[in-house]
């Protein structure tokens, strides 16, 4: 999206010269406050994204001439839609960015690091890894990396039915979706916190499962930048998300406070736990650990044959 062009008004007086006696018209040129550039803004309705994108949804930073605008969608939903190029920035998960090479670049903060954490295989009964490869389970969609890391972790295809991500518990608890059977369910987000509440069994976290494969933590999400907005608004448009970013960090009690509503069965302190798992050192910048996981992850998918060619991560510079 272009910049608006700088609109000129001319606003004409009539002023008396001593010279001869003659009314003289004379013009003066006044500028008009230049618009603004939108940014449409795309990401999870949950406690860390939301955490993250405060002070840019509040007004709590000066945005100078950006102006942004956000939509709270579901990742799978986000991942999809980022194929069309519909936001200047979302958040995708990382598996997804494999396939927007072309329209997107990476912003070297926002990332959701899952640090010997990350998404989980939950069922009513105790299942080994091998146990879960013949059964269905459901997942959050077949873009998330939680689905890429546990087609990695199975070593094999396996059987599915894509739920959408708040129901997945639920759906496990019934063992059937939309007529479908369910054996086991791939949760993401609060998920993670909250499983066991409703007596359901851990059988893989696919975060300690990434680390003890590669001792790297496994990168779930990112926040990208459509391509053609071209290098200087790309730069401008990144230092503001990590400003944002800097800011909930600082003001933690009011971003957790306006991240509350978007935590689904969380509590105070599980929401403060959620965010902190999820928004942190890895949240503003990946650093060059955090990089290399992204690299592995691809690496791993495209050597598995998920990812059709290979992937060379590309972040925007500072």
């Amino acid at each position: 999206m272009q910049p608006a062009a700088h609109i000129m008004h001319m606003r004409r007086h009539a002023a008396a010269t001593n010279l001869d006696g003659r009314n003289v018209l004379t013009t003066t040129l006044k500028s008009a406050p230049q618009a603004k550039t939108v940014i449409h803004v795309g990401h999870s309705p949950d406690p860390d994204d939301a955490f993250m994108f405060h002070a840019l949804a509040n007004g709590k930073i000066d945005t100078g001439r950006y102006e942004f605008t956000h939509e709270l969608v579901d990742i799978e939903t986000l991942n999809r839609r980022a194929f069309a190029g519909e936001l200047e920035l979302s958040a995708v998960s990382i598996h997804a960015y494999a396939h927007l090479t072309d329209k997107y670049v990476l912003c070297p903060c926002g990332a959701s690091m899952g640090d010997r954490y990350g998404p989980m295989v939950v069922a009513p009964k105790q299942y080994t890894i091998d146990e879960l490869r013949p059964l269905t389970i459901a997942v959050p969609g077949t873009l998330t990396t939680a689905f890429l890391a546990l087609r990695l972790c199975l070593e094999r295809d396996f059987k599915y039915v894509v739920v959408p991500f708040d129901q997945i518990i639920a759906a496990t608890l019934a063992g059937t979706f939309a007529g479908q059977k369910i054996d086991a369910g791939l949760i993401i987000h609060e998920g993670q916190l909250t499983y066991g509440d409703s007596g359901l069994k851990l059988a893989v976290d696919l975060g300690e499962w990434w680390f003890q494969k590669t001792g790297l933590p496994l990168p779930l999400g990112g926040n990208v930048l459509r391509r053609d907005l071209g290098d200087e608004t790309i730069r401008e448009v990144n230092r503001l998300l990590k400003q944002s970013i800097e800011y909930g960090l600082k003001h933690r009690k009011e971003a957790l406070d306006y991240a509350l509503q978007y935590g689904r069965d969380l509590d105070t302190a599980k929401a403060d736990k959620f965010v902190g798992m999820y928004v942190n050192d890895w949240t503003l910048d990946f650093g060059p650990r955090g990089r290399e996981a992204v690299r592995r992850l691809l690496a791993e998918g495209h050597a598995a044959g998920i990812i059709p060619t290979p992937v060379e991560p590309e972040f925007v510079e500072s």
